[in-house]
């Protein structure tokens, strides 16, 4: 099953309200996304993208996931 931008931003906005977020891809599988917010200061990259696959809720986990890759860009706002 195929996860789209939108539900992609809807799972992100969840746990980041505030944050910028983009998200291009539209196969359903392979996406990208970027989340500026400001409960990354502090954290280093590995922390913040945790942060960001955590408010996935399992959607990545597995070979049965509904996405497939993720490319991630994560940051505090300047």
């Amino acid at each position: 099953m195929a996860i789209f931008s939108q539900e992609l931003e809807d799972l992100l906005r969840q746990t980041f309200p505030n944050a910028e977020i983009a998200v291009e891809g539209s196969d359903g599988q392979h996406m990208s996304a970027m989340v500026i917010d400001e409960s990354f200061r502090g954290l280093n990259r590995v922390q913040q993208q945790r942060a960001v696959y955590a408010a996935l809720k399992g959607k990545m986990d597995g070979p049965d996931g509904d996405l497939h890759a993720l490319a991630l860009t994560t940051k505090a706002p300047e």
